[in-house]
């Protein structure tokens, strides 16, 4: 949930500044950019040297720089930043904080942010105990700010007790955590299909067809993004998940990906099906390769079981069912068919004959048709977009 997210990372004078360089490396694993500002106190701790090479961007302290008179814009600062994280958050920029204060960069860009704040307190056992320390924590909160409590331990002092920053570790977790249950689909088990299925022929030939599962992956991504808890059923694919929390499973045939289906679908809220599965699979599966001998060769096949069939006779109430129509002719009837056969909530159609549609392609032009057979058509975008668009249904409908 943090791929792609600009974080501005505020480090102040503390001995916990030398956690930062766990947590920027963590922040950057989990793809986030990160911008580190720094207060003058924090570069006694932790080198400045140190964090840019791990955060990849130079690190900001002064509001100038005096060999060149380049202005550090705060205010850009905080418009770029999608969370503004303080870590370590000492008892003195904390004061400084809660009262509006403002001599240097850091509390510059703080008092303009517009995104979410989150503070990681460090500070002696005392100095986190005393009564101005807490007031000035509940006046912070008081402002939208979120604190990521401290940890309970040995501190610099040698005393034992509540102040230590949290672990990089914990701060990682703490924020996905907050991040996640304020995301539309937070704790919906999602199901999705994507790409086409191979029904062998022989050891070495099968039945297949011309999907990538590009459209399948985008919905996925998007899913995981919006806070979901997602099960990503792929056929044969070189499609990668940009988001780390999607579950994969991958699978060659139909019968394959019906058993996959059938183990996840009674758990999830909601189950996309753009997968394009084979109608027909090779009746008679031939243990050595076919040689070429005669001049004709014919494939006895047989009906594959209907995924999307069977699944439409075991939605229970609430669970949302989605079906994709990929047509060539009479495109409209022939999705509104599919709908209504296959007990969906809406259906995704679109038409081999709309330029920058179909298979392998970037981009994609969809209609929604739902229950109610309303009508939404969207315009030629990315996959992507189409993939919003296509959750933004999902939402509407999960939400009633």
């Amino acid at each position: 949930m943090l791929q792609g997210k600009n974080i501005v990372l505020g480090i102040c004078g503390s001995i916990a500044a030398y956690k930062s360089a766990s947590f920027v490396r963590l922040l950057i694993k989990s793809g986030a950019n990160v911008q580190v500002v720094m207060t003058p106190d924090a570069t006694n701790f932790i080198t400045p040297l140190t964090l840019s090479t791990l955060s990849k961007k130079p690190v900001l302290v002064d509001y100038f720089i005096p060999e060149t008179g380049e202005w550090n814009n705060h205010v850009e600062l905080s418009l770029w930043a999608d969370l503004f994280i303080i870590a370590p958050a000492s008892a003195n920029t904390l004061a400084k904080m809660a009262n509006g204060l403002c001599d240097n960069l850091l509390l510059a860009v703080y008092l303009s942010a517009k995104c979410m704040v989150y503070f990681a307190p460090a500070m002696d056992l005392d100095m986190w105990k005393h009564d101005a320390t807490q007031d000035n924590i509940s006046k912070l909160q008081s402002f939208g700010n979120i604190m990521i409590p401290p940890g309970n331990g040995e501190l610099a002092s040698g005393l034992h007790g509540e102040g230590r920053m949290a672990e990089p570790e914990e701060m990682i977790a703490f924020l996905l955590a907050d991040i996640k249950k304020k995301l539309p689909l937070a704790d919906h088990k999602i199901l999705v299909t994507a790409g086409p299925t191979y029904e062998a022929i022989d050891p070495v030939r099968f039945i297949g067809n011309y999907s990538s599962g590009k459209m399948g992956f985008a919905i996925a991504d998007e899913l995981a993004r919006l806070g979901a808890d997602v099960t990503l059923i792929a056929g044969p694919s070189a499609q990668k998940s940009k988001q780390h929390t999607v579950k994969r499973i991958d699978v060659t045939s139909a019968a394959e990906m019906l058993d996959a289906c059938l183990q996840h679908f009674d758990e999830s809220k909601a189950c996309i099906m753009s997968a394009a599965v084979a109608d027909y699979t090779p009746a008679v599966v031939a243990e050595q390769k076919i040689k070429k001998q005669d001049a004709n060769f014919s494939l006895d096949l047989k009906k594959t079981t209907d995924i999307l069939g069977v699944l439409g006779t075991r939605k229970k109430a609430g669970q949302v069912l989605v079906g994709f129509a990929l047509e060539t002719n009479n495109e409209e009837a022939n999705a509104i068919g599919k709908l209504q056969r296959k007990n969906l909530d809406f259906i995704v159609l679109n038409s081999l004959n709309d330029e920058g549609a179909g298979f392998k392609k970037d981009t994609n032009k969809i209609t929604i048709i739902d229950s109610k057979l309303q009508k939404t058509a969207y315009q030629l975008k990315s996959k992507d977009e189409v993939a919003h668009d296509i959750c933004q249904k999902v939402i509407e409908l999960i939400k009633g």
